[in-house]
């Protein structure tokens, strides 16, 4: 899997549930606003767990020195480590949207989620990451890719670009409110980017935050703000991430299916 964000970690889920072993390939500084329920936070605390799936940080060369049921994750940003595992499958669920530097050759089956990728360009597979009706179909009709990155949140309790906070500026971040799912209120400070303030669009829960630290640039998402107020939504896998681990996780199947076929 190359990518390890809150997307990605649907994917993840679905197919560590269904037996799959699976080895995570990300970078040095994972930019993950829902970093609670991603894959990638073990880069900078070591290991963490997602809805009791053991993620931890390794070397390739100790991969499977692991204990039992826990994935590792792995920098490797450019996937050179890729011909040393030798995967069936690859997933890039890094959600690039541009610049695709995955390709065909790499598995014998090649996934990729979202806007950018195209059937026989760069993957057999891609799989819809959009919202609405097509979320989690699976095209595998060469030439198709996903739709387009609309660059538009979901719409929650009516508000849409306001529950993402970005960075006024560029600079290094610092957070105010360390522990996502705190109760935020509106106006209330949350980070700050450089000497400039990020506050609380509304009332609601702290959904998602960048790590302490990060360089950011102006615009950059580094925080979402839920109007709804669920704390245990932080820390649960989105209905979204899933629905994409679905796709994938029928992608494989069928993979697997055909293979069978084959060999009889």
């Amino acid at each position: 899997m190359r990518g390890g964000g809150d997307i990605a970690t649907g994917s993840i889920y679905r197919l560590y549930k269904a037996g799959f072993p699976i080895v995570v390939l990300e970078i040095d500084n994972p930019r993950v606003v829902r970093r609670e329920v991603a894959a990638a936070q073990c880069v900078f605390v070591g290991q963490h767990f997602v809805e009791g799936v053991c993620f931890e940080k390794t070397d390739i060369g100790k991969i499977n020195n692991l204990s039992p049921g826990v994935i590792p994750v792995v920098v490797d940003p450019g996937g050179h480590s890729i011909s040393e595992i030798n995967p069936s499958v690859v997933v890039d669920a890094r959600m690039l949207k541009r610049d695709i530097d995955t390709n065909n050759e790499l598995a014998d089956l090649v996934v990729g989620l979202g806007p950018g990728f195209i059937v026989g360009d760069h993957c057999d597979v891609v799989i819809e990451t959009q919202r609405g009706h097509r979320l989690g179909r699976v095209y595998s009709e060469r030439g198709v890719g996903a739709i387009p990155d609309t660059r538009v949140p979901e719409e929650v309790n009516g508000y849409r670009n306001e529950r993402v906070l970005r960075a006024p500026c560029s600079g290094k971040m610092q957070s105010h409110k360390t522990n996502i799912g705190d109760i935020v209120s509106k106006g209330e400070i949350i980070a700050t980017v450089g000497l400039e303030e990020v506050r609380a669009p509304f009332g609601g829960v702290l959904r998602g935050l960048l790590q302490d630290g990060l360089p950011v640039y102006e615009c950059d998402k580094i925080g979402d703000v839920d109007p709804r107020g669920i704390r245990e939504n932080c820390f649960q896998i989105s209905d979204k991430a899933l629905a994409i681990g679905g796709g994938v996780l029928e992608a494989v199947m069928n993979w697997v299916s055909n293979r069978k076929d084959e060999s009889r």
